[in-house]
């Protein structure tokens, strides 16, 4: 949620670095500060507590100039959100830094330092600032000492530091946490977003895993974690108008679509270090409520509503605690039985849904005790949700201008799927299968890739629908809410009137719709309820259903006179909902257009539904 920024130039770069802090607002932050060497090789710093803004207030009344700087934008986990907190660091008035991410083993670091270093602060980062100091007094190489700390650091971390006494010279270091090299002439940038270098660089290198450089204003070196110098590729990216520019898309939802690795990679990262989630990017308290959690309460609406449907699932068979699922509308409205040590979870896109926000400030207002904590899963830092929650998890899905939800969704069930894991390790979950499921999400991307290879399968597929007035769609277990999604999605932007069943409820009342001009879309994975859900498809075909079954080679389905069959990759089943969703929103949107629809706009439907 952190934002880096920083700038090696000839000109003054105080306004460069102002600049890439108000384009990463949008990740989320509590504190702002910067920190330059100007020309006589004096260090200056300045911090605030608050917006980018009050930051930038303060540069301008101490006049603060230079040519080499590093700026911050802090969301708090260790050490709450003050001015003594925020970054950058200094250590002795002489070696500045900022990071990004969590250092596990900070505390043990910390109590090695030698007596005469004084640490005024509750950060870990500030430990990182000393280590750095005490290396670089022995041989005065930034670049080695930077070298020698980042093996002794434990966790996910992305880092800048300067040395005033090497004033053109700025190290940086990732391990789990992104950082891109801007290029410039006479002149390199460093971000954790390319998007904060929008002004001043359209030419990127995107450090890899473990990569340390050395920037100056006319050369950079790579060298990965042993030492040896690499080569990292250029990539040349237009950032004029990236998020309002449909680039080569025809449609925002289906730019959107095709981001969800992406976002999923961006969701992930920064919270996993050695397979296990690091429990402080849900925030400060996260650890101390979850070690009390034995109930879950998930609060929303929509789309959002049908990702805390599918968390259920993982909730209760990874950590093993029970689980409800509300929707916001509903829960204000009725007496409710709590279970004690309850924790209260809202799940929103835009943080400003008006019955999910009720719903919050109700369960305050009732200051019942079984509440443990409130936690939000969000995509807009500063969002109403976000900031009447006690944890965080923002989804990083970046802006989404579509109506109907597609990547902030996925990233949704990201971050749920995380929080899943989190609550595990209070029940024992054995740290070789949480590795494990956390792998299998760190993969999840590329399988998501392959599913968005079938778009022009799906497309053809759309054409069933290019006539129709209604449309089933059936799941079971956690593939059920994504029947559901998809139905919605269809409603959404085509009109056509789709609804969602279990696929075992057909005999109890939707069997009697059935018929040549219903298409019936059945989600079929290879799980262990393939077999009952193979005797649903029968029931629909030999009542001459249109059938659209979306499953896997393993199953051995195969196609006939009323049986359309899409065959997509292999994923394990624990999260085949985040793959099994894509064809689902392929599917929506080329209906749509087929139907000559308005996509991204359609008729009496808000991005952001803010009345009750």
């Amino acid at each position: 949620m952190c934002g880096i920024v920083g700038a090696v130039s000839q000109r003054n770069v105080v306004p460069i670095l102002i600049d890439g802090l108000h384009r990463l607002e949008y990740r989320g932050y509590d504190s702002a500060g910067l920190c330059i060497v100007n020309d006589q090789q004096q260090i200056s710093r300045v911090r605030r507590s608050g917006k980018v803004k009050v930051l930038e207030n303060g540069v301008k009344e101490l006049g603060v100039k230079g040519d080499i700087g590093v700026a911050h934008t802090r969301w708090a986990t260790h050490g709450a959100p003050t001015e003594n907190n925020a970054h950058p660091h200094i250590c002795k008035d002489r070696i500045a830094v900022v990071h990004n991410g969590i250092i596990e083993n900070y505390l043990e670091l910390r109590a090695g330092l030698p007596r005469n270093i004084e640490l005024s602060s509750d950060t870990d980062t500030e430990v990182i600032c000393a280590l750095i100091y005490v290396e670089v007094q022995k041989n005065n190489n930034l670049l080695q000492a930077v070298q020698k700390v980042i093996r002794r650091l434990e966790g996910a971390y992305a880092i800048a530091v300067i040395d005033k006494l090497a004033p053109q010279k700025m190290v940086v270091a990732r391990v789990g946490s992104p950082l891109v090299v801007g290029l410039g002439i006479g002149e390199h940038f460093i971000a954790s977003d390319p998007l904060a270098l929008h002004k001043v660089a359209q030419e990127f290198i995107y450090l890899e895993e473990q990569d340390v450089a050395e920037i100056s204003i006319d050369d950079l070196n790579i060298y990965d974690f042993s030492g040896n110098k690499v080569l990292r590729e250029i990539h040349t990216r237009r950032l004029e108008s990236e998020v309002a520019d449909k680039g080569n898309y025809r449609h925002f939802m289906q730019k959107e679509i095709f981001a969800q690795p992406e976002a999923i990679r961006s969701t992930l990262s920064g919270r996993i270090s050695h397979g296990q989630i690091l429990e402080p990017t849900f925030g400060q308290k996260a650890s101390k409520i979850f070690d009390k959690t034995e109930h879950v309460t998930l609060v929303a609406c929509g789309t959002s509503y049908y990702a805390g449907l599918v968390a259920r699932n993982w909730i209760e068979e990874i950590a093993g605690i029970s689980c409800t699922v509300e929707v916001a509308s509903e829960f204000r409205y009725r007496k409710r039985i709590v279970n004690s040590n309850t924790l209260f979870v809202t799940i929103s896109q835009s943080g400003e849904t008006a019955d999910t926000i009720a719903a919050l400030a109700d369960i305050k207002n009732e200051q019942n005790q079984a509440y443990i904590g409130t936690l939000s899963v969000c995509n807009v830092p500063e969002s109403t949700l976000v900031r009447n929650s006690d944890l965080v998890m923002l989804t990083h899905a970046g802006p989404e201008i579509g109506v109907a939800s597609t990547k902030a969704f996925t990233t949704q069930l990201v971050a749920l799927f995380l929080l899943s894991l989190a609550l595990g390790r209070r029940q024992n979950v054995p740290s070789d299968r949480s590795a494990e499921l956390v792998a299998q999400l760190q993969h999840i991307p590329s399988v998501i890739q392959e599913f968005l290879l079938l778009d022009e399968k799906i497309k053809k597929l759309a054409a069933h629908f290019a006539d129709k007035s209604s449309a089933l769609f059936l799941g079971r277990g956690a593939l059920y809410p994504i029947a559901l999604e998809g139905a919605l999605k269809l409603k959404e932007i085509s009109y056509i009137n789709a609804a969602a069943y279990p696929a075992g409820e057909l005999k109890h009342g939707p069997l009697a719709l059935v018929d040549k001009n219903m298409p019936v879309v059945v989600l079929a994975p290879n799980d262990h309820l393939i077999t009952k859900l193979k005797s649903n498809i029968k029931e629909v075909d030999s009542r001459d259903g249109q059938l659209i079954i979306i499953t896997t080679k393993s199953t051995q389905i195969m196609p006939s006179n009323n049986v359309v069959v899409l065959q997509v990759p292999e994923v394990v089943n624990m999260l085949a909902p985040l793959a099994y969703v894509i064809p689902l929103q392929l599917l929506a949107y080329h209906a749509a257009v087929l139907k000559g629809t308005d996509v991204d706009q359609p008729r009496n439907l808000a991005k952001s539904v803010t009345v009750e």
